[in-house]
């Protein structure tokens, strides 16, 4: 027998603390059934934001129509799948989960980075946060206005208890522990051979490198958790999964 529950969260006005803003009407639906879970929301947080648009981020935030469904019961396969540059997955709150960006190291552009590929080298969300104009929610807005995520949900986490923040688009759930779980991945040694030099510092992707070991999560940000194949949000790079060891659920293209 399929089962099936909806939960809506909203109402919250619009509110000025201490210099930030909280979006007015917060909209989430989460229902279950036939082996799905699926969530609507409008994408607008339900905790206090930055300031948009700001210095490093000239979008102003606008309510979406979001609507993902992913697998109630993933399964784990052998192989890794490249997540891309869109949406990862949504947390709890109906926010969008989206780590990577789409700007990359450009000096002819005009804050020194835009979405021309041709550098190689790309800009990492959190390790260039004032750059792109994170907030304290680690979080910004898109050319649509869409508010999304790029490190771990901080003022989510003050709004609900327990561990998981998300599921990602294969269903898996996204827990967030704190620096119990540890990243498998590590900054190079030395400095940048081309593009922008320097030291790697984790402004770009391309200044981490995976290594693995002992009590370290996968590629993927994945490990186990109560006896469970989960994915975790971290205090370092990746941050979220960047790959999915099950099959992403098509509604999350374009996110």
């Amino acid at each position: 027998m399929a089962r099936y529950s909806t939960v809506i969260l909203g109402g919250l006005g619009a509110v000025t603390v201490a210099g930030l803003a909280v979006a007015a009407g917060n909209w989430i639906e989460v229902t279950e059934r036939s082996n799905q879970i699926c969530i609507k929301s409008n994408d607008i947080p339900n905790h206090a934001t930055g300031s948009f648009p700001n210095r490093g981020n000239p979008h102003t935030i606008r309510a979406q129509r979001i609507k993902v469904c992913v697998n109630a019961s993933p399964v784990k396969g052998n192989r890794a799948r490249n997540a891309g540059q869109g949406a990862v997955g949504i947390a709890l709150n109906g926010v969008l989960i989206r780590p990577s960006t789409a700007d990359y190291w450009d000096p002819s552009g005009p804050r020194g980075h835009s979405r021309n590929r041709s550098s190689g080298w790309n800009l990492e969300g959190m390790g260039a946060a004032r750059m792109l104009g994170m907030d304290k929610a680690n979080a910004h807005v898109d050319r649509r206005g869409a508010y999304h995520y790029h490190g771990k949900p901080v003022g989510a986490l003050k709004t609900r208890g327990g561990t998981q923040v998300g599921y990602a688009a294969d269903g898996f759930e996204i827990h967030y522990i704190g620096s119990r779980a540890k990243s498998g991945y590590r900054l190079k040694k030395g400095t940048r051979p081309s593009g922008p030099g320097g030291k790697y510092d984790g402004t770009y992707v391309q200044d981490w490198e995976f290594v693995g070991g002992s009590g370290r999560l996968d590629q993927c940000n994945g490990g186990t958790l109560n006896g469970k194949f989960v994915y975790f949000a971290t205090n370092t790079y990746p941050f979220y999964p960047r790959c999915f060891w099950g099959r992403p659920s098509s509604n999350f293209r374009g996110l």
